[in-house]
Parts: structure tokens; C-alpha cells; sequence
């Protein structure tokens, strides 16, 4: 039996939506999904307790999907099922994001759980190849490119971020624990009369089950509100969230919208 492990976002209905036997939806409290009913909600301070839940349902396999950030932990919440993993708990809480979502990862598997990714239990919600607008990226734009995917390879053993934007090229922001929302609201005036782009990809040896990046709507129209030229991704190697709508806020900006191919 699969359970979804579910956070914010349409992401966990569509995953949901593509099985042939209706998954458990397991809903971490403030970080519910659109568009789904939880059977299970809970708490960081009752990991334990989950777990056991899941085991007595017969939950065999578990799925992570959905925005979800570091929730705060009241040590007074915690419950006894959960008090063998807090040490886990607390060194994930103040790892970067792949090293909390490997202690995660770790936990789950050791409970006997196997960890699908999203993609793999629905695959049509990767970006495919190509450009995926009527505005075409240009010269400086595909050298942008290349400026941004070195930047990020470099900066990829310290666990940073999956973006950046860059234009003219010159380097204008880097995504950080903030995320690509904070990086594209704080972005200096001057990236938009440069046409930069965002570039947005996995991060090297990052754990895709997991933490796959993630373009939608709301990146179109961040991008747009920054007076980006662009957005780049990585074909098959991106989730584009709500795919026709994505493409027509690129259309309605006159933004590129390019799965490019990975390397």
C-alpha cells in the first residue's frame, strides 16, 4: 500500500489522481494540499506515532510530495513514540535541505519503507524537451545558460540551491534557503535590463525521490514581476506544475518558457 506524505500545492492530487488504487493521504498539519482530503494529519513531534501508523495500515511504501518547509518543533509536544528519533529530528532541522531530507529519507527506510519518487508514480509531470513558448531564447540567452549550469555545478557540494539567475553574463542572485520566491523578490533592478533568466535545476547528487525542483504558474509570474527575460530548466529532470497554465502565463509575459537538454 502507498502512502503520500503530503505538503502544500496541486502536486500531491495529480500523484494521487494517477494510481489505481487510491493512496493514504498523510498531511504534516499547516501544509495541507489542494484538492485532497487527509485520512492522516500529524505533527513533527509525533514522527513515532505516524510510523507506527502507517505499519498497522499496512502502508508499505511512501511517497514525499508537495511544499514544505521546516516546520518549528515544541520539544513539549513531543510524544514517547517519537522520542527515539529526536536526535535524527534535530540534526535534520539544522542541516541543509539535502541533508535534512536524507536524515528523513533514512528514517522512513529504516522503518522498512520503501521511498518512491513523485515522477516515478506519475511521469507525465516532468517538464518535456524543448521550447515550450513562442518567444525563442537568443544568442546571449544560451550563453547565459551555460554561465548559470556552471554556477550552480560549483556551488552544488555546498548545498545552496537549485537556481540562479543570470544575465548579460554577469551572476544576479543565487537561490538560498529562502528559495526561488525570495531570490526572484530580491533580485536588483538591473537584472531586468540585463534579459537575465532564471535557471532552474537539480543540484549534483541530489536525491530526486525527494527533491525534485519544481516550476508552475507562480514562477512564471515572479519571473515577470522581476522583468526576467526567461525561464530554463532541466528536460526531464523538473516537475512543471500546472502545465497549461505555466505555458500561458509564459505566453501572456512574453517570457522564454526551455527544457533544455540536461548537461
Amino acid at each position: 500500500m502507498l502512502a503520500l506524505i503530503a505538503g502544500r500545492g496541486g502536486l500531491p492530487a495529480r500523484i494521487a489522481g494517477a494510481q489505481s488504487t487510491p493512496p493514504l493521504i498523510c498531511v504534516l498539519q499547516g501544509f495541507e494540499p489542494d484538492k485532497l482530503t487527509a485520512d492522516i494529519t500529524f505533527r513533527l513531534e509525533h514522527l513515532g506515532t505516524l510510523l507506527g501508523d502507517l505499519k498497522a495500515r499496512g502502508v508499505t511504501e511512501i511517497c514525499m510530495c508537495g511544499a514544505i518547509e521546516r516546520p518549528p518543533v515544541d520539544p513539549a509536544a513531543l510524544d514517547a513514540a517519537t522520542l527515539p528519533f529526536v536526535p535524527v529530528i534535530m540534526k535534520a532541522l539544522g542541516s541543509g535541505d539535502d541533508g535534512a531530507l536524507r536524515a528523513v529519507i533514512a528514517v522512513f527506510e529504516a522503518q522498512g519503507f520503501m521511498v518512491r519518487a513523485a515522477h516515478e508514480l506519475a511521469p507525465d509531470i516532468l517538464v518535456p524537451e524543448g521550447v515550450l513558448s513562442t518567444a525563442q531564447p537568443d544568442d546571449q540567452m544560451q550563453a547565459d545558460v551555460t554561465r548559470a549550469a556552471a554556477v550552480l555545478a560549483a556551488l552544488a557540494p555546498l548545498d545552496v540551491g537549485q537556481g540562479c539567475v543570470v544575465g548579460a553574463g554577469q551572476v544576479w542572485g543565487i537561490e538560498t534557503l529562502g528559495g526561488t520566491d525570495h531570490l526572484l523578490r530580491t533580485l536588483p533592478a538591473a537584472a531586468a535590463k540585463a534579459r537575465a533568466i532564471l535557471v532552474k535545476r537539480p543540484k549534483q547528487g541530489q536525491d530526486l525521490r525527494v527533491d525534485m525542483p519544481a516550476i508552475g504558474p507562480g514562477t512564471i509570474a515572479a519571473a515577470a514581476a522581476a522583468g526576467l527575460a526567461g525561464v530554463v530548466v532541466d528536460a526531464g529532470q523538473v516537475i512543471l506544475l500546472e502545465p497549461e497554465a505555466t505555458v500561458a502565463a509564459a505566453e501572456a509575459a512574453g517570457l522564454v518558457l526551455w527544457a533544455r537538454t540536461p548537461g
